[in-house]
């Protein structure tokens, strides 16, 4: 299949060429559409361009570091703010608030009728991609800010300077364009990276899943099952290899072409020794949140030894997390001792450089193996945005909440944990909906670790208190292990010999972190923006 990337550069250099800002929100200035949109090619470009920048595939890989599962160490790069706590509107850190992509969907929108097609149904697909494209970026918008001004085309930046509308007058905006757009949207893309039908039921399924709108969620999630185009990769590692691009699992995945529009971001998560940054890396809270091998959790199960916490644990660690111990590249991975075996400088030790992980810890999703990107500042790694697990956890979750356990919800959560080399569910200990509840949302974090997701989620599930999560695990210390390596241990889940914990920093979450705060540049830009609460 051809990928939408290979036409992207032309797309956005038209786009760019003919349009430009004001307050974020509009173009003042596009040339006219008596000149550019004449053709079908016009047409197609100037949806192309609503694409760039869209799935923002460095936002998700740096999300998790605004959870307990993930670390930023540079504050500079606007990640660190979310996880500790210190957002301001000063200090807004990585912000979701811009209306670019959204203009560049009113014009198609507000144009495309200048065309002359000779399909309909081409001419129906391009609109429903803008109309899906409209209703992710207001989506992420409405989620992270509670609440965003519903723009048009406007002539003026006075005409532009608009108040936001409610959560919930955006979320119909949404709804419509999504309805709007399953009416006309091709069931099979064209090319990939484009979104179809699945992908705009995914769209709905997760907006409504983060809402709590339990019915709609599932139905959603039922409706791409039924499509019968999705299943689950039968090796969880190969969906974050170059080689796992084509799997039947991906729903929609960011596309990049090394040396023509290639990642960067993947250089930025190695670690110091394969001269990376180890800007986003993961926690050891997310170690101890995977079950051990025989479907306990480590609290529960006699398996678990403290000494070696990475022994005997649910496989999907080892996919997910590089640990210390392991072989990596050739030899074992150190980054518990400060001088090597040979007496030297250890440049993987935490305190070392700015550059190596300070938890210890690397991902491994999208890195391993490293032989695969010959140049790991420009890479072809496409990072996924929707994939069928998620279609199969948000129904579970859904159904659970509607009705509570049953052969399906049970079957849905069996094919995630088998499918990695789990044991199925234990059906006499999560018996009830409370008890199912706790499982589903610990599937979700092993399942979806780095993905981008745990932010959201901590945000949205409740405590017995009714309280964010994330006011539970965002208040407090981030610590990392520490301890030696024993190269005399031929098991590399037990090489590391871990001794007690380190000091990374100290993290708070206050109920108004729930919502982000609007860049101050944008209120100065139109005054009739109103921050939200707290800061």
């Amino acid at each position: 299949m051809k990928r939408l990337s290979i036409y992207l550069l032309a797309g956005v250099a038209l786009l760019s060429a003919s349009c430009s800002d004001f307050l974020d929100t509009a173009p003042h200035d596009a040339l006219s559409p008596s000149t550019t949109w004449k053709t079908e090619a016009d047409a197609e470009s100037f949806v192309v361009g609503c694409y760039n920048g869209l799935w923002d595939p460095g936002s998700i890989l740096y999300l998790d570091c605004g959870s307990d599962l993930g670390y930023n160490n540079f504050s500079w790069e606007g990640w660190r703010p979310w996880g500790d706590g210190s957002l301001s509107s000063s200090n807004t850190g990585a912000s979701f608030y811009s209306f670019t992509i959204i203009r560049r969907c009113n014009t198609v929108l507000d144009n495309i009728d200048n065309v002359e097609f000779k399909s309909e149904e081409k001419k129906k697909d391009l609109i429903a991609q803008a109309k899906a494209i409209r209703a992710y970026k207001y989506f992420l918008m409405n989620w992270w800010y509670g609440g965003v001004p519903i723009i048009d085309s406007y002539l003026t930046a006075e005409e532009a300077q608009v108040p936001r509308n409610t959560e919930e007058e955006v979320r119909k905006q949404i709804a419509q364009d999504l309805d709007d757009a399953l009416a006309g949207i091709n069931t099979v893309p064209t090319e990939r990276g484009r979104i179809a039908k699945g992908g705009v039921l995914a769209i709905k399924m997760r907006e409504a899943l983060y809402y709590g709108e339990w019915q709609k969620a599932k139905e959603a999630a039922q409706a791409i099952i039924d499509l019968k185009q999705y299943e689950l990769d039968p090796d969880f590692s190969n969906l974050f290899k170059l080689t796992g691009v084509d799997s039947k699992e991906i729903i929609i995945a960011d596309q990049r072409i090394p040396n023509t529009f290639g990642l960067g971001t993947i250089g930025q998560m190695y670690n110091n020794k394969d001269a990376g940054w180890s800007s986003i890396v993961p926690t050891q809270n997310l170690v101890d949140m995977y079950e051990m091998t025989d479907g306990k959790t480590k609290e529960e199960s006699s398996l678990y030894d403290a000494a070696h916490p990475f022994a005997n644990r649910d496989p999907r660690m080892e996919m997910t997390i590089l640990f210390p111990g392991q072989d990596w590249r050739g030899e074992v991975l150190n980054t518990l001792d400060e001088l090597t075996p040979e007496g030297g400088k250890n440049i993987n030790y935490p305190t070392y450089t700015d550059n190596a992980s300070k938890t210890a810890l690397t991902w491994a999703k999208y890195l391993d193996p490293f032989e695969q990107y010959p140049n790991v500042w420009n890479t072809g790694a496409c990072v996924i945005v929707f994939r069928y697990a998620e279609v199969l956890l948000s129904y579970a979750e859904a159904e659970n909440e509607l009705n509570g356990p049953s052969a399906q919800v049970y079957d849905y959560l069996d094919q995630i944990r088998t499918r990695a080399g789990m044991p199925v569910v234990d059906r006499a200990k999560y018996v009830s909906k409370d008890q199912l509840r706790e499982l589903i949302r610990r599937e979700r974090a092993v399942e979806f670790a780095g993905e981008g997701l745990r932010r959201a989620d901590i945000l949205r599930w409740k405590d017995a208190n009714n309280k964010m999560l994330a006011e539970t695990v965002l208040n407090g210390t981030l610590n990392r292990i520490s301890g030696t390596i024993d190269y005399k241990e031929t098991d590399p889940y037990k090489r590391a010999v871990v001794k007690g914990s380190e000091f990374i920093e100290n993290r708070q979450f206050a109920a108004k972190n729930r919502y982000l705060p609007i860049p101050q540049g944008s209120i100065d830009k139109n005054p009739k923006l109103e921050q939200n609460p707290g800061y």
